[in-house]
């Protein structure tokens, strides 16, 4: 890995602007969208007599609801995102797709009408998380499913940068360029979890964390890529955490 430092053409106005910026990426690797579909569909089982209606909430480009939908047979998968350009992107792919936001209003979703949420790679953009989490948890059921994944701030690769005295990948300190840290592209993260981070917020927003997984990152250069495979058999060294958790 080598740093780097690449700047954005048009410096944003604000976040939002930021995120309707057709240039700024709405979809992460395939790897991890498949391991959260995998889990997922094991803990909704094959449809009965009702299909689950599952939101994929910051849903992008719809790359990860699409990528589920096989695993999910009869499932109502229903992307969500604010993003205008995103949603028009995601209705390629998806049979539904509403615009909504976390903040704000809220989701155009009864209390509890939800029995699973994907919350892919969004929660490291929020300013107001534990907000969001509140919004997450009054459209799921009782017993519903929270589906998260996030960048692992604890991620091998990062301690030895930090060791080193390099800034951690995934982290970012300024919306315009890349600064101190491996990578090229400026992708908007303002929080960051461990492990042992993730696990207390969810539980403090009133889930019970079912499992904790991890995932490798497609942005790892290649010839380390083994290694990035193999640090996910322990969570907490793992590129990508994948949280399974219900609603209390």
């Amino acid at each position: 890995m080598t740093t780097t430092a690449t700047t954005t053409p048009a410096p944003p106005k604000d976040l939002r602007d930021f995120y309707e910026d057709p240039a700024v990426p709405v979809a992460s690797g395939t790897p991890r969208s498949l391991r959260q579909a995998r889990m997922l569909a094991a803990a909704l089982g094959p449809v009965t007599r009702t299909p689950r209606t599952v939101l994929d909430i910051g849903c992008g480009d719809g790359t990860a609801a699409a990528t589920a939908a096989p695993l999910l047979p009869g499932h109502r998968i229903v992307g969500v995102d604010w993003s205008q350009d995103a949603l028009a992107r995601a209705r390629a792919r998806l049979p539904y797709a509403v615009r909504g936001e976390l903040s704000g209003a809220g989701l155009p979703f009864r209390t509890g009408s939800a029995d699973a949420v994907l919350f892919s790679e969004v929660v490291e953009h929020l300013v107001d998380p534990d907000a969001a989490l509140d919004e997450i948890r009054r459209v799921l059921r009782p017993g519903g499913h929270l589906m998260l994944s996030t960048p692992n701030l604890a991620a091998w690769y990062n301690r030895a940068l930090l060791l080193a005295g390099v800034q951690p990948v995934f982290s970012e300190v300024s919306l315009r360029a890349i600064h101190g840290r491996p990578g090229r592209e400026v992708v908007g993260h303002l929080r960051l979890y461990t492990a042992r981070a993730l696990r207390e917020f969810v539980t403090a927003a009133g889930f019970e964390v079912v499992r904790l997984e991890g995932a490798p990152f497609h942005g790892v250069p290649r010839p380390l890529r083994p290694l990035d495979r193999l640090a996910c058999a322990r969570a907490s060294l793992a590129s990508i955490l994948l949280l399974h958790a219900r609603r209390t």
